[in-house]
């Protein structure tokens, strides 16, 4: 018994007590149909067949039929030859480009990237880590000040200016805020020791 089976064994005595629930007026049609993680619409259609059929209209009709979009098999099993054969070595994108341009191939490059994995030809990629690592605040005042400059018509009737703040990491204390015309480092000649 595989676990779509199990699934829908599981969906069927959920469905049944709350379709009794709702009939003894203990809950709504909404609520129920949230439970279940469908919408109100098929839970009632649900009911019109439970009704109608009893426990088997509620067997799922798509179980066995295959997707009438599904790529067909001698398609994948043609790219996974040629792969093997001819283009071990070519990255997936690589070689989807010379499968369109050499082969007459047109499925797309996620069905062939899937069937690859899938078949252990390539491995799949690395999780990349997040954008933006969130990192612990400092735990004392002063360990670490952080120091931006944002451009903008601060005040009115004055041209746009930037304004620069200094702020502490751990407690987020503002040290400093200047206008000053524009952002950088003052150019200065610092006398030499010689």
């Amino acid at each position: 018994m595989g676990t779509a089976s199990i699934h829908e064994g599981v969906r069927r005595m959920r469905f049944s007590d709350l379709l009794e629930r709702t009939e003894a007026r203990e809950l709504t049609q909404e609520a129920a149909a949230e439970f279940l993680g469908v919408s109100v619409r098929t839970f009632q259609r649900w009911a019109e067949r439970y009704e109608a059929e009893g426990d088997i209209g509620l067997v799922d009709r798509r179980m066995g039929r295959r997707s009438p979009r599904r790529a067909p098999e001698e398609e994948l099993e043609r790219m996974l030859g040629l792969f093997r054969d001819k283009y071990a070595d070519f990255t997936v994108k690589h070689f989807h480009e010379q499968l369109q341009k050499r082969h007459d191939y047109v499925l797309g490059y996620t069905v062939t990237k899937l069937a690859l994995q899938a078949a252990g030809l390539v491995r799949k990629a690395p999780k990349r880590s997040a954008h933006r690592k969130k990192r612990p605040r400092r735990p004392l005042p002063g360990m670490l000040l952080h120091q931006d400059g944002s451009r903008h018509v601060w005040i009115e009737d004055l041209p746009a200016m930037d304004l620069i703040v200094t702020m502490d990491d751990a407690t987020s204390e503002v040290y400093s805020m200047l206008l000053v015309e524009e952002e950088g480092t003052p150019r200065r000649s610092w006398p030499c020791a010689r």
